[in-house]
């Protein structure tokens, strides 16, 4: 199983790769260190030697946190293609396996929390009192008034500021996830958020008061 979810990793990545180390075989006495070097030369060879090193300890870190087979390989995946495609990797900070559990941690941390969020609102529509009031055609008027407003807020903002409003609301993305999907820092997400709430807020101040 290991070994052809390690293929599917390397089938994923779609740099061009520049082969500069000897065969596999003299990949397996390199350290890890030097490991991180072919990696970072192209050798994808290097990737499929890190990953018979570390993959398993890491799916067991990860599965153990999520609880899900699945979704503890993605992360996995989602790791590994990561360390090909942009590696931050520097000995002088610790054992590669340590920075790879570190990456596994935070991921998964961030992928609990979505889900929890995710969870989280599910519970509260459920749980919502079902109300008596029988709403008029008045009331669907104003409701799809609301709508239209709501809808011409959102495009009035800047295409950062709605975007990033859409994922939260839509597909129930944490700000952690947003800054990764932008590649920018999660403070710039969360200013987005602020500037997001009071421009909408005077757009629909007419309408709510």
């Amino acid at each position: 199983m290991h070994c052809k979810y390690r293929l599917r990793v390397i089938e994923k990545l779609s740099s061009p790769v520049l082969i500069v180390s000897p065969p596999s075989v003299v990949l397996h006495t390199l350290s890890d260190s030097e490991l991180i070097q072919a990696l970072v030369a192209g050798e994808k060879l290097a990737l499929s030697e890190i990953y018979d090193r570390h993959g398993d300890a890491m799916y067991g870190f990860a599965l153990r946190l999520l609880q899900q087979p699945q979704e503890a390989e993605d992360l996995v995946q989602e790791v590994f293609v990561a360390l090909w495609t942009q590696c931050t990797y520097q000995s002088g900070r610790g054992t590669l396996k340590t920075y790879l559990m570190m990456l596994v941690h935070s991921r998964s941390i961030d992928r609990l929390r979505s889900r929890k969020a995710s969870l989280n609102r599910q519970q509260r529509i459920q749980n919502q009192e079902p109300t008596s009031h029988a709403y008029t055609p008045l009331d669907n008027a104003t409701a799809n008034e609301l709508a239209q407003r709501v809808q011409v807020a959102l495009g009035d903002l800047p295409e950062n500021q709605r975007q990033a409003l859409e994922l939260a609301y839509y597909q129930g993305l944490t700000q952690v996830e947003i800054a990764d999907r932008f590649q920018v820092p999660v403070g710039t997400v969360k200013s987005w958020f602020r500037l997001s709430f009071k421009k909408m807020r005077r757009s629909l101040e007419d309408f709510m008061t």
